[in-house]
């Protein structure tokens, strides 16, 4: 199998990528280096239709990071809304406390400073650094695995993540001059999003089709292992706690126990999720029920 490892794939995407690609709110130039943490945020496990508007509200009231660390992390819950996976909301309002207290209240550009952040992972960590700061570091997603193992590995999927290899792998492909290194880590991840997706691949419309290992090598279907589902969301325990976080945001007084009761049938499951979320600290017990979390 042969393996395109120098830079040239990479020069070549940042090149495509430059010419022309979404104008999402995050590419545009100057948006703060805090708006591009709290995209990346929202991004994670929500698609990009849905975030754009909610970020744009998010930055129109907290358009720093002292300004959503002065308002109790409930509020940060309430505003998500329905974006999914709240915990992503008390980590985003934990790492504007921790930016205040640690960075003077302005965005690291230093990957181990961002990854030493409330909820900040590696993937996160290097999107922030490459995307706000210039920091020529590999950036890695679901999107640029899928490249990077068809262009490069000759397979059709990615499989089970393999967080080292797929870096260093990446960063063989980042041209030398940071800019340059910028343009193709959002080109490639703009490749594998909207070009080299998993169902249904452009190869016609793909600006490296014929470097593209997988391509070369008749498109061989992927025997190897794979990454393991995510289960359905109707019935889930996720369900459960997504309707308790609905009806605690559309009240500014706690919730009585009795009205939490009335919102799932099932009495096990619904003390499950109940549990879970106090465990989660999105949720408080307060002497007249429930309600979103006060600092």
């Amino acid at each position: 199998m042969a393996e395109h490892t120098d830079a040239g794939i990479g020069e070549r995407v940042a090149s495509w990528f430059a010419a022309g690609h979404r104008p999402l709110p995050w590419r545009a130039p100057g948006f703060p280096a805090w708006g591009v943490l709290v995209s990346e945020f929202m991004l994670q496990q929500t698609p990009v239709a849905r975030v754009v508007p909610r970020l744009e509200e998010w930055l129109a009231r907290w358009p720093t990071p002292a300004d959503l660390a002065a308002v109790p992390p409930g509020e940060a819950v309430r505003a998500w809304d329905r974006l999914g996976y709240p915990r992503r909301a008390l980590n985003l309002h934990a790492a504007s406390v921790a930016i205040v207290e640690r960075h003077g209240g302005e965005v690291p550009s230093d990957v181990d400073a961002l990854l030493a952040l409330p909820g900040v992972g590696p993937y996160t960590a290097r999107a922030v650094a490459a995307f706000a700061c210039g920091v020529r570091v590999p950036v890695v997603d679901v999107n640029v695995r899928r490249v990077l193992a068809r262009a490069v590995r000759g397979v059709g999927e990615p499989g089970p993540a393999r967080t080292t290899e797929e870096h260093a792998l990446m960063e063989s492909l980042l041209p030398a001059d940071a800019a340059r290194a910028r343009l193709a880590n959002a080109g490639i991840m703009e490749l594998g999003q909207t070009v080299c997706t998993a169902r249904t691949p452009e190869c016609g419309a793909c600006p490296i089709a014929d470097a593209c290992a997988w391509r070369a090598a008749g498109y061989p279907a992927y025997t190897g292992p794979t990454a393991p589902r995510q289960k359905p969301y109707a019935g889930s325990d996720r369900e459960v706690r997504g309707r308790i976080l609905r009806e605690l945001r559309a009240s500014e007084l706690p919730v009585p126990a009795e009205r939490i009761a009335e919102l799932w049938p099932d009495a096990v499951q619904r003390e499950r999720a109940l549990a879970g979320l106090l465990t989660d600290g999105l949720v408080d017990a307060v002497d007249a029920g429930y309600a979103l979390p006060g600092g």
